[in-house]
């Protein structure tokens, strides 16, 4: 029992006075040690690595504000360069389709043939002039054909006076339909031309003076716009100088505002007889259906024929187009002359040139 106090005291006495030993200490291991580790230790036992790539993942902080430049920066921010390459791709692609649209579109009132649409557009207005035709000739009332005979003696003066009285209404509308070959030649002539295709349009309106709407459709669908161009000797010569003429389209509008008054003022029992006719007649049916067809499709010819002249004021008449026989002929009376159309583009182009 002495022994071992004796031994305690000397021990601690001898520990006051003697510096302590630093002893070896096991340093704390670090986060990349650490993943090092336990990637080591997977890879040991057989499984999957824990990070793919780099084992020590890059710190965000005050450190990273002079990265190297190698490095990707945040998603979202890209170089100056690459910014720059992606504005140029981008003005080449837009540049790409505009050429795209000005290839395949045509001047003025429309695309120009080959393009999608335009086919469809071809398409549909084919078929409809097919079933308009197949109407006519086929399903259209035919209930009194030798009245039929009889009214059309009556009204090209076949026949003589023999007390019979022609209805008001269809009398205005016969002559009214005399009138609409005379229109659309108007605004056909020459701004309604083709100079994509080779078909011309004179045929057809000479067609028109007989079969109407129905002769004419078959030429929009082959219309290719835009119009050829045109110089002061062909104004100047016939047929254009006529159609041109303020008198021509004076009379037109006129004659035609006459004859819807005319058809206006008749009495109750003329429309009644009128819609009869209608509903027997395949003379009157059909004509009647002619009169629509044209009355719908001017709008878009007098739309192309402004739009030729570069008429600009004159947009206000595209509404009053809407206006059976009167719009059209009020707008024929109205637009500018190409012969002054030249004289204001003419001296431009020299100076131009």
């Amino acid at each position: 029992m002495l022994s071992s106090a004796a031994a305690a005291v000397v021990l601690t006495t001898s520990s006051g006075r003697a510096p302590l030993l630093h002893l070896p200490r096991t340093p704390r291991s670090t986060s990349a040690a650490r993943i090092a580790a336990a990637s080591d230790s997977r890879a040991r036992a057989g499984g999957a690595p824990l990070l793919l790539g780099s084992a020590v993942p890059r710190r965000r902080g005050w450190a990273l504000v002079c990265r190297d430049s190698s490095l990707p920066g945040p998603q979202g921010v890209e170089p100056v360069a690459e910014e720059e390459e992606n504005r140029k791709k981008t003005e080449a692609v837009a540049a790409a389709a505009a050429a795209r649209i000005a290839s395949s579109g045509g001047g003025s009132g429309g695309g120009g043939g080959g393009s999608i649409g335009d086919w469809t557009t071809s398409v549909l207005i084919f078929g409809i002039w097919a079933g308009l035709m197949y109407y006519v000739l086929q399903l259209a009332p035919n209930q009194t054909p030798y009245r039929d005979t009889y009214f059309l003696q009556k009204l090209c003066n076949l026949k003589g006076d023999d007390g019979f009285r022609m209805n008001d209404v269809l009398v205005s509308l016969w002559y009214v339909m005399g009138l609409w070959p005379l229109v659309y030649s108007m605004l056909l002539l020459p701004t309604g031309r083709s100079s994509k295709s080779k078909i011309p349009v004179w045929p057809f309106l000479i067609l028109s003076c007989i079969g109407g709407a129905y002769a004419l459709i078959p030429y929009f669908v082959l219309w290719k716009p835009p119009p050829p161009p045109i110089d002061e000797e062909e104004i100047g010569q016939w047929p254009l100088k006529f159609l041109e003429s303020k008198l021509t389209a004076g009379v037109t509008f006129a004659v035609g505002l006459g004859l819807i008054v005319y058809a206006a003022k008749a009495g109750g029992e003329d429309w009644q007889e009128f819609i009869r006719y209608f509903r027997e007649s395949k003379f009157i049916h059909a004509t009647c259906l002619d009169f629509c067809l044209l009355s719908a499709f001017s709008p878009f010819w007098v739309y192309n024929d402004l739009t030729a002249r570069r008429w600009k004021n004159g947009s206000w008449l595209l509404p009053v187009a809407l206006i059976p026989f009167v719009g059209p002929t009020l707008y024929l009376l109205l637009r500018p002359s190409l012969s002054s159309l030249l004289a204001a583009t003419g001296p431009s182009d020299d100076k131009t040139q």
